[in-house]
């Protein structure tokens, strides 16, 4: 298995990794050997399981949770040497990547000797995706390239495989969605209510994420005599920038953006809120969604891929992205609590859909489907 980024580097992709390799260490019929990057120079060998072992190849990383493109080529050119050497060691049967790219690069280049699947994760699949928008437009015909050679293509929503197929039509892809950790995250057992409306929002600071929208709703909801606190948790290349809005606009006193926080914290942190709300106009499929909705938050989000998947009686999708639209779904459910209620149940049995172990046993049957034909062919 490869992946340029696992925790404590990256976002949800390393996190939705780390949960598969959980569940994968309860399989003994697997082996698994993962390369990956560490936060520092060097080369570091772990012992995830029995039958888990995990390669970290380190880079110069600035920031955990943001990928400059000299790191990116800085892994790819120290990792494809491990990634060499690991195949002259063993006998694998395939080769799981995380990301189309870079991931998929070092799986391309061995192609005819070892088949490989591709788990799209959202960012490696070309979009609206601000910042990346000149990477695909120089890296378009090297993703595809990856994607045509793969065994197998691996979307974690519908709304990312549609995405997919608008950049390449052709492509044969599958979706497996994410799970999330059901026993961690779940809603508390007595009411958390207080007269401010407590508001969050989680992710990576991009600003594909809008996070000023949320701010904008916010400010406008602070204004019109409404008691909210807006807690924005996570890192990114936008963290200086809003926290300069927040200061700006005089909204200190209720919106903290608090940085990254562990996820061993996570669970408390969602129980202390009452709405989860999303901006974002791209996505694979949110974990930070997936675990509010397991803590039982109802959700707010504007439109994006993973959403139709997510949103079924439990929240509002905001069709038009704009702070009052937003402003609007905020309020609506901080007055009318029937519907706050059932949007707080519906949320958590609609996260008991997405488990982890599911996840897993869909992409066992992948393996062995492609081991299958491998040994057919052969």
């Amino acid at each position: 298995m490869l992946n340029y980024e696992f925790p404590p580097i990256g976002g949800g992709a390393g996190k939705a990794h780390l949960c598969l390799l959980r569940e994968f260490a309860r399989n003994n019929s697997l082996l698994i050997d993962v390369l990956t990057s560490a936060p520092r120079p060097g080369f570091t060998v772990e012992s995830f399981s029995d039958n888990i072992t995990i390669y970290k190849v380190g880079v110069h990383k600035k920031n955990l949770h943001f990928w400059r493109k000299t790191e990116v080529i800085e892994w790819l050119v120290k990792a494809q040497f491990k990634y060499r050497k690991l195949l002259r060691e063993n006998s694998y049967d395939l080769v799981h990547a995380f990301f189309g790219f870079p991931t998929g690069w070092l799986c391309y280049r061995t192609a005819k000797t070892l088949p490989y699947i591709i788990s799209m994760r959202g960012s490696d699949v070309p979009g609206q995706h601000a910042r990346l928008k000149l990477d695909y437009k120089i890296f378009g015909p090297v993703i595809k390239a990856v994607w045509k050679k793969a065994i197998a293509l691996i979307a974690c929503s519908d709304g990312l495989k549609i995405r997919a197929l608008r950049f390449l039509p052709s492509a044969s892809i599958d979706v497996i969605p994410n799970g999330v950790e059901l026993d961690r995250f779940h809603p508390l057992e007595t009411s958390k209510r207080t007269d401010t409306f407590q508001l969050l929002t989680v992710g990576r600071l991009s600003v594909t994420k809008r996070v000023e929208l949320l701010i904008d709703a916010v400010e406008m909801l602070y204004k019109d005599g409404n008691k909210v606190h807006f807690t924005i948790v996570g890192g990114g290349g936008m963290e200086q920038e809003l926290r300069n809005i927040v200061s700006e606009k005089n909204l200190s006193d209720i919106i903290e953006i608090t940085g990254h926080i562990s996820s061993e914290k996570m669970p408390q942190v969602y129980c202390q809120n009452d709405i989860f709300i999303s901006a974002t106009m791209q996505e694979g499929m949110s974990n930070a969604m997936l675990e509010a909705m397991a803590s039982g938050l109802p959700i707010i989000t504007t439109r994006c891929e993973g959403v139709e998947e997510l949103i079924a009686g439990n929240g509002i999708i905001v069709e038009n992205p704009s702070h009052k639209d937003i402003a609007a779904a905020i309020r609506l459910l901080s007055r009318e609590w029937q519907t706050y209620n059932s949007f707080s149940t519906a949320s958590r049995k609609r996260a008991a859909l997405f488990t982890w172990s599911s996840v897993a046993s869909q992409y066992i049957k992948q393996y062995e489907k492609i081991i299958k034909n491998k040994e057919n062919n052969s």
